[in-house]
């Protein structure tokens, strides 16, 4: 009962910080010392429970995600929010929460060696990342015609092309940097960090659709907010276990 409470307590702040990564692309700091203080009779009751070898395994489960997510951090790989998310789970939930529903036991996969649930929640969640590329990929084959897919097939896996008139109104980056060139005529190239689409970007775009010098619709990657994959991998961490430790192990090894 104890671990779906954990669960539960966990749960509502993912789905906030996710509400609010999409809205705005940023989450308040408030609310991971919210998520820890709703928690903290969790760890309260575990170390009285099980003493030492509790405290060992918390140390450890929040020194290795803090040593971790540091590095990624430091890499700008990682998001400040998506630190810190980790870690308040790491210390809630330090080990892999072993639930009994009915005839069922979770994780279905049973609990990995490395028994450090907020680690296996990264994990899956970069597995869950691959999700979007292929989502795309396939909104792509069946939106476009086939020679806009032969034109940039490498987009597909990266972005959808969307009207420019209503590009002010989402969290979207260009794929393709436009130049205007001497003669007259825009060129475009691709930019691998994307192109932030601020006023003067959009009266820009808007001013070469009206002149007929490139078409109505553009490139975009959505730049899915790292927080979704988070949430998703915390709820497959809790039903599943380890995925990529499971498939190592059973179709790998």
């Amino acid at each position: 009962m104890i671990e779906i409470l954990k669960v539960l307590i966990c749960i509502p702040f993912l789905i906030y910080a996710c509400y609010s990564d999409i809205k705005t692309r940023r989450v308040s700091n408030r609310v991971w010392p919210l998520m820890l203080g709703a928690g903290s009779i969790f760890i309260i009751h575990d170390l009285v429970r099980y003493g030492l070898d509790h405290l060992i395994h918390l140390v450890l489960s929040f020194a290795f995600i803090f040593i971790f997510v540091y590095i990624l951090f430091y890499l700008n790989a990682f998001g400040g929010a998506d630190a810190k998310v980790l870690m308040v789970i790491s210390l809630i939930i330090p080990a892999y929460p072993v639930i009994e529903l009915a005839d069922a036991t979770l994780p279905i996969y049973g609990v990995p060696l490395i028994n450090l649930f907020a680690f296996g929640v990264f994990t899956n969640s970069i597995i869950l990342t691959v999700v979007v590329p292929l989502g795309l990929f396939i909104y792509n084959l069946i939106k476009l015609p086939l020679n806009e897919i032969k034109k940039n097939p490498f987009y597909l896996f990266i972005g959808y092309m969307h009207p420019i008139s209503e590009l002010g109104q989402r969290h979207l980056k260009l794929i393709e940097a436009y130049q205007e060139n001497n003669d007259g005529e825009v060129s475009s190239k691709f930019s691998r960090s994307g192109v932030d689409i601020d006023d003067r970007q959009l009266s820009t775009l808007r001013s070469y659709a009206k002149k007929g010098l490139i078409g109505d619709k553009v490139w975009v990657t959505p730049g899915l907010p790292f927080m979704i994959p988070i949430t998703a991998g915390f709820i497959a961490a809790v039903i599943f276990g380890d995925i990529i430790f499971h498939l190592t192990l059973n179709y790998l090894v």
